[in-house]
C-alpha cells in the first residue's frame, strides 16, 4: 500500500518537496516495521540495528536480487558525485530519459517498477565520458603543441558547444543523444584546461599558483550540474539551462581571439612581451623573432671553446630537449609513478565508499546517507584547496638564487616540498580510510579532496617546471593517458573486495596504503638531482677560483 503511494508521487512527477516528504515517511514506516519485527523475535533491543542484508531486503519488501541492484545503484551515485553527474542524473531521470527501459515486476504481490536498465545506460554514459576525459588528453596535448592555442580552443569550443546543444535539444524520445553529448563536453573541457594552464606563464612569481588554481577550478566544475539541478527544482527547464551555457561560448570566443595568443605563451617570457590584442605587430611574430635570435646565439656558442660556455647555455639546455628525451627521462617516469599510484588510490576509495560506509555504519542507511552527502559536498571545495600547493611551489620566487643556480633548478628545488607533502597527504588519507571508525571518515573526506587538489594541480605545475614548455601539452596528455591505463587496476581490486573479502575493503586499503609509499620516490629523486647540481656548481666555482 505504502509503496503504491510513493510510486504514484513519482509517476505524476510531483515536486521535489512532495517526493522527499513521501520518501521520509516511507523510511519511518520501514523503521517502525523493522523494530516491531526485531522486538518480537527478541534478536535485538527496541530501536536496534538490522544485522544482515537479508533482513534489510525483507524489511523493504524486496527480493535479495533487487536489493543487490539497489546497492549497486547507491555505489554508482557515489562515483557520479565526483564529477557532478549525480545532480544531472536526478534531472534526467525526472524528465524521463531512458524511462522506456523500466519494467514492472511483482514482489510479494506488490507491483514495483524496476529501472535497473535505465541506471545501466546512465552509468555507461558516465563511464565513456570519464574515460575520454582522461585518455583523449594525449591527442589533445599533441594538437595544442603542434597547432597552437587558437586551433585547440576553437576545436574545444566547437565540441563543447555541440555537447551543450545536444543535451539542450534532446528529449526522452531521443535519449541516445546523451552518449555523444557528455563525451563532447568532456573533450571540450580538457582542451580548455590544457590551453588555460599556459596563462600561468604570465605570472612569473606566481606561475605555479595560477596553474594549480586552474586545475582546482576544473576540479570544482561539477558545481555547474549542481546549480542546474537547483534551478530545475525552482522551475528552470533543462533546455533553458543548457541553452544558456551554450550562449556562454561567446565568452570563450572572446578570450580566444582577444586575450589569447595564436600559438603559445612562452616561458620564460620574452622581453617587452605584452598580452592581448594589438593593432601593430602580432605577438606571435615578435616571439618568433626572439626565438630565431636565441637559435642564432646558441649556434654561435657551439663554435666557442667549451671553457667559455656561459650559464646562459645551461639555461637553454631545458629548451633544446626533444620530446623523446623528456619521455624517457627519470623525471617523467618517477612522476608517472607518483601520479598513477595516488590516482589509483583515489579511484578505489570512491568505488568502495559505499561498502566501506555500510561496513563502518553496520548497515544503518541513515548514517550511510549522511556520510555520503558529506563526501559529495567536500568534492566541491577543490578550487579552495588547489592554490595552496601553488603557493608552496612559488615561495622562492622573488628571492635571490644561489650563485650559478639556474631558474629551473630553483623551481625543482621548491617543488620537492610540494611533491613530498602531496605523497604524505595520500598516506594519511589512506590510513584514515582504512581505520574502521565512522566519525574519522569526515577527516578522510577532507584529506581526500585536499590531496586530490594537490595531486592534479601539482602534476601540471611540475610538468611545466621540469620540462620545456613546447612539450607541455604532449607530456601532460601522455602522463594523464598512461595513469588512466594504470587506474584500470581498480577493477581487479573491486573483484577481490566483492568476492573473497566479502565486501570488506580493509585489506585492500592496507595494501594501497603501503603502495602509496612509492610516491615518495619522485620527490627523493628530485632532491638527489638538485643535490648533484649543487655539488657540480660548487666544484665548478672552486676550479674557476683556483
Amino acid at each position: 500500500m505504502f509503496d503504491a503511494e510513493v510510486n504514484k508521487l513519482l509517476l505524476r512527477k510531483s515536486s521535489v518537496a512532495e517526493i522527499c516528504a513521501g520518501l521520509n515517511a516511507y523510511k519511518q514506516h520501514l523503521l517502525s516495521v523493522a523494530e516491531s519485527v526485531l522486538e518480537e523475535e527478541g534478536s535485538v533491543k527496541m530501536g536496534g540495528k538490522r544485522n544482515t542484508e537479508v533482513e534489510d531486503s525483507e524489511d523493504t519488501g524486496e527480493t535479495p536480487q533487487l536489493f543487490e541492484k539497489r546497492k549497486e545503484e547507491w555505489k554508482k551515485q557515489e562515483k557520479w558525485a565526483v564529477f557532478g553527474w549525480a545532480s544531472l542524473v536526478f534531472v534526467l531521470k525526472t524528465e524521463g530519459y531512458f524511462r522506456s527501459l523500466c519494467v514492472n515486476i511483482t514482489i510479494n504481490g506488490t507491483a514495483v517498477e524496476d529501472c535497473s536498465r535505465q541506471d545501466e545506460q546512465l552509468s555507461l554514459i558516465f563511464t565513456i565520458a570519464s574515460f575520454m576525459n582522461n585518455f583523449l588528453t594525449l591527442p589533445n596535448g599533441f594538437l595544442f603543441d603542434h597547432f597552437g592555442t587558437t586551433v585547440a580552443r576553437l576545436l574545444g569550443i566547437s565540441v563543447y558547444t555541440a555537447g551543450m546543444l545536444l543535451i539542450g535539444f534532446s528529449s526522452p524520445v531521443n535519449s541516445i543523444l546523451l552518449f555523444p553529448a557528455l563525451s563532447f563536453i568532456a573533450v571540450g573541457g580538457i582542451l580548455f584546461l590544457v590551453t588555460n594552464i599556459q596563462v600561468g606563464n604570465l605570472f612569473g612569481k606566481h606561475r605555479s599558483t595560477i596553474i594549480t588554481l586552474y586545475n582546482g577550478a576544473f576540479d570544482s566544475s561539477s558545481a555547474v550540474f549542481l546549480i542546474i539541478k537547483f534551478l530545475y527544482e525552482y522551475g528552470v527547464s533543462l533546455r533553458g539551462s543548457f541553452l544558456f551555457l551554450t550562449c556562454c561560448s561567446v565568452i570563450h570566443l572572446f578570450r580566444t581571439f582577444v586575450l589569447m595568443p595564436r600559438t603559445h605563451i612562452p616561458y620564460p617570457l620574452p622581453e617587452n612581451y605584452t598580452y592581448g590584442m594589438d593593432c601593430g605587430v602580432t605577438r606571435d611574430y615578435a616571439v618568433a623573432k626572439i626565438e630565431e635570435k636565441n637559435i642564432q646565439t646558441s649556434q654561435a656558442e657551439e663554435e666557442m671553446p667549451s671553457e667559455g660556455t656561459s650559464l646562459q647555455g645551461q639555461n637553454t639546455e631545458k629548451m633544446e630537449r626533444s620530446f623523446k628525451s623528456c619521455l624517457l627521462s627519470w623525471f617523467f617516469l618517477w612522476h608517472l609513478l607518483w601520479l598513477s599510484v595516488m590516482q589509483l588510490r583515489h579511484y578505489l576509495f570512491i568505488g568502495t565508499l559505499n561498502p566501506m560506509l555500510n561496513h563502518f555504519a553496520a548497515g544503518d542507511p541513515g548514517l550511510v546517507s549522511r556520510y555520503t552527502n558529506a563526501f559529495a559536498f567536500t568534492q566541491l571545495c577543490g578550487i579552495l584547496c588547489a592554490p595552496w600547493n601553488g603557493l608552496i611551489m612559488d615561495r622562492h620566487k622573488g628571492k635571490q638564487r644561489e650563485q650559478g643556480q639556474s631558474e629551473q633548478e630553483a623551481d625543482l628545488k621548491a617543488a620537492i616540498l610540494s611533491l613530498s607533502l602531496t605523497a604524505l597527504q595520500c598516506v594519511l588519507f589512506s590510513v584514515c580510510a582504512a581505520t574502521p571508525i565512522l566519525p574519522l571518515q569526515y577527516l578522510t573526506f577532507i584529506l581526500q579532496v585536499l590531496n586530490r587538489s594537490f595531486l592534479y594541480g601539482g602534476n601540471a605545475a611540475f610538468i611545466s617546471v621540469a620540462f620545456p614548455s613546447v612539450h607541455f601539452g604532449k607530456l601532460f596528455g601522455t602522463v594523464m593517458a598512461l595513469s588512466a591505463v594504470v587506474s584500470l587496476l581498480q577493477y581487479p581490486c573491486f573483484t577481490l573486495i566483492k568476492g573473497p573479502l566479502g565486501g570488506d575493503p580493509l585489506y585492500v586499503n592496507i595494501g594501497l596504503t603501503i603502495l602509496s609509499l612509492l610516491a615518495f620516490i619522485n620527490p627523493l629523486y628530485v632532491y638527489l638531482y638538485c643535490r648533484r647540481q649543487a655539488a657540480q656548481r660548487a666544484s665548478s666555482n672552486k676550479s674557476a677560483s683556483s
